[in-house]
């Protein structure tokens, strides 16, 4: 079975996340997406806990429309050892312009000094997701604007009502 993960601090999943999980998906066997905890992005909108929510809800909707076998999983520490974990040998990360490739591009050779087997597959994003961000998303729901066409469908609710919560 060829087992792929899903890295990244997730706060919130966008609707590119969706889209390059759904496509992975179609790729590979299993999908596992992984909420990591990164002490480069400071955003913190989320707790680990909601951002494992949410992605165990987008996990169930794929896997039920037939997008393929999608899971979620939490992990702290090195992603090598979340691949290893998720007994994947492939690493998905999405490319939405130079900047992302050259920093990807950089962090997949780094990778390959913790495990030499592990692959990471760049997929582009969809042109019309290129400009969705977590980012985007955190000021959409600071300013109160609708969440359409910038968060999954299947967890808009969620996030809004955990956002309010806050």
């Amino acid at each position: 079975m060829k087992t792929a993960i899903v890295t990244g601090s997730f706060d919130p999943i966008t609707t590119g996340h969706e889209d390059l999980i759904r496509r992975a998906a179609a790729i590979f066997d299993k999908v596992v997406i992984v909420i990591v905890a990164n002490t480069e992005k400071q955003s913190g909108m989320f707790c680990a806990k909601d951002r494992l929510l949410f992605a165990e809800k987008l996990a169930e909707h794929l896997t039920a429309e037939g997008a393929g076998q999608v899971e979620a999983m939490l992990y702290g520490g090195l992603t090598s050892e979340a691949a290893h974990l998720a007994e994947a040998k492939f690493i998905v990360r999405g490319i939405r312009n130079a900047s992302d490739f050259d920093y990807e591009y950089g962090l997949a050779n780094i990778m390959k000094r913790f495990d030499r087997e592990l692959e990471t597959v760049f997929i582009p994003s969809a042109p019309q997701l290129s400009c969705v961000s977590a980012t985007y998303v955190r000021e959409l729901l600071k300013y109160g604007f609708s969440l359409d066409g910038a968060v999954p469908e299947c967890i808009a609710a969620l996030v809004r009502e955990r956002f309010e919560r806050k």
